[in-house]
């Protein structure tokens, strides 16, 4: 009888700070936003602001329609980016700076994050590490529509290590 080999379990990668240096650039998957995100970002916040959420409004401004909240936006790329797994071991977000929105996201737009690691640093402390980096949020047509960079304490691999 012939032994079959059974594989490795496999689930989302692990990483940690080392798995990052200066330059790379992790790719989210992306999202298409909906009606719903507006209206249940609106409740979760209480930004009820009628740009985002009064078609008639909207239709009078210079977008001719509703558009994505601003925050909605930044919190979804940082939330796609997450499920690249490189986040996992995160130890504190230490947080943002440079936020640009720089054209409104859409009903139907689907949006997607890109991340370059513009700096890593280990810590005084051992057992963690810094990634800082630069995002652009994308749409579908490759257009960027948000900029922002954001910085992460991240657990090391080796704590033994400064």
């Amino acid at each position: 009888m012939d032994t079959v080999a059974v594989g490795q379990v496999k689930g989302r990668p692990d990483h940690f700070w080392e798995d990052l240096t200066q330059g790379d650039v992790v790719v989210s998957p992306g999202l298409t936003i909906t009606d719903a995100h507006l209206v249940q970002w609106a409740g979760l916040t209480g930004d009820w602001v009628s740009l985002h959420l009064n078609s008639e409004y909207a239709a009078t401004t210079p977008f001719g329609q509703r558009i994505g909240h601003g925050p909605l936006t930044l919190s979804v790329a940082l939330g796609l980016l997450t499920q690249t797994g490189y986040f996992t071991h995160v130890e504190a977000w230490l947080g943002l700076d440079e936020v640009r929105a720089l054209s409104p996201v859409f009903i139907d737009d689907t949006i997607h994050a890109e991340a370059t690691v513009v700096e890593t640093r280990p810590t005084s402390k051992p057992g963690r590490g810094l990634w800082s980096l630069a995002y652009e949020v994308r749409k579908q047509d490759g257009s960027t529509v948000m900029t922002f960079r954001s910085s992460f304490l991240i657990s090391r691999r080796d704590d033994s290590e400064n």
